[in-house]
């Protein structure tokens, strides 16, 4: 997979990860509902005792930060959802 994308920021790396991942959600929400990389997306780990600290941190929370919470149904308009990952990836880096 090559990427011809210059950042404004000059973290080309970052960059060209949070990309992939982009993509990579996008890819995984336009599957099928019965599909276990699907049910995976959309699994809520039981809830008991937890831990001591901070709660680990998933990367569709980082998506959801640049995004927001109805990014997956944003993905299913393909067309759209790849114009815009430029756009997404400047704000997800400036949000950190």
């Amino acid at each position: 997979m090559e990427f011809k994308f210059t950042p404004k920021n000059g973290n080309q790396g970052v960059d060209i990860v949070q990309r992939a991942a982009l993509k990579w959600a996008g890819h995984i929400c336009r599957r099928e509902v019965g599909r276990w990389s699907r049910v995976i997306l959309d699994w809520q780990p039981r809830t008991g005792h937890r831990s001591i600290g901070r709660p680990p941190a998933r990367w569709s929370d980082d998506i959801v930060k640049a995004v927001g919470k109805n990014w997956m149904q944003l993905t299913s308009n393909r067309p759209r959802w790849r114009a815009n990952e430029e756009a997404l990836v400047q704000q997800w880096t400036e949000i950190g």
